[in-house]
C-alpha cells in the first residue's frame, strides 16, 4: 500500500491528463485539513470539573492530530446555553503539509473503518467549493486514544479544504482512496 504522499504524484498526473491541465499547479489539491470539536454539554453537566475536562479534550485532540490545538471562544453571550462572550467553548487544529497527509492516511485507512456503522462518506458532505466535511461521533475511533484511559467521549468534525470545484475535488478525493458511499 502506497502512502498518500507518494500516491499524490500519480493522482496529480492522472488529474492533469483527465482535465487537460498544462501545468501541475492548475490541478486540484488539498490545501488544509481542519479538525474541530466543542465542549458543549460536557461543561454544563459538571461545572466543577471544567478545567480537567478541557485539558483532557485538548490532550486527546493533540494525540490524534500530532499538533497542539487552539482554543475557540464564544463570539457572543447566549443565556439559553449558559455561554458568555469570550468563554472557551471548543478546540481546533489546522493541519498542512506532511502532518495533513499523515492525518488523512490514518483517517482513511484506520479511523473511518473503525467508526460505528460506517458505510462510506455521503456525497452530500462535499460542497460546491470542493470542501469535504464529515464527523466522528467518538474520538476513540482513532487508535491513539484508548477508551479505557479517557473519561470524556467527544465528537470530532473534519473538514478537508481543496482548491477546486465539487467535480474536480470529488475526482481528487476518490483517487486518494476516500471511501464514498456511492461512486
Amino acid at each position: 500500500m502506497k502512502h498518500l504522499q507518494e500516491k499524490k504524484e500519480e493522482v496529480m498526473s492522472e488529474l492533469k491528463e483527465e482535465f487537460g491541465f498544462e501545468n501541475e499547479n492548475a490541478a486540484p489539491s488539498i490545501e488544509k485539513v481542519v479538525v474541530n470539536t466543542s465542549f458543549g454539554k460536557k461543561l454544563s453537566e459538571k461545572p466543577e470539573k471544567k478545567p480537567e475536562i478541557k485539558e483532557e479534550i485538548f490532550n486527546n485532540l493533540a494525540l490524534i492530530t500530532g499538533q497542539k490545538p487552539v482554543a475557540t471562544k464564544a463570539r457572543r453571550s447566549i443565556s439559553a446555553f449558559d455561554v458568555t462572550k469570550g468563554e472557551v467553548i471548543g478546540a481546533k487544529v489546522t493541519l498542512r503539509g506532511d502532518r495533513m497527509y499523515d492525518f488523512l492516511e490514518r483517517v482513511i485507512h484506520v479511523a473511518l473503518p473503525r467508526s460505528k456503522d460506517f458505510r462510506g462518506i455521503d456525497l452530500e458532505s462535499l460542497d460546491e467549493h470542493g470542501n469535504l466535511s464529515f464527523s466522528f461521533e467518538e474520538q476513540v475511533a482513532f487508535p491513539e486514544v484508548k477508551a479505557e484511559d479517557t473519561d470524556q467521549i467527544f465528537g470530532l468534525e473534519v473538514t478537508v479544504v481543496t482548491d477546486s470545484n465539487r467535480e474536480r475535488a470529488l475526482k481528487l478525493l476518490s483517487l486518494l482512496d476516500f471511501p464514498f458511499k456511492e461512486l
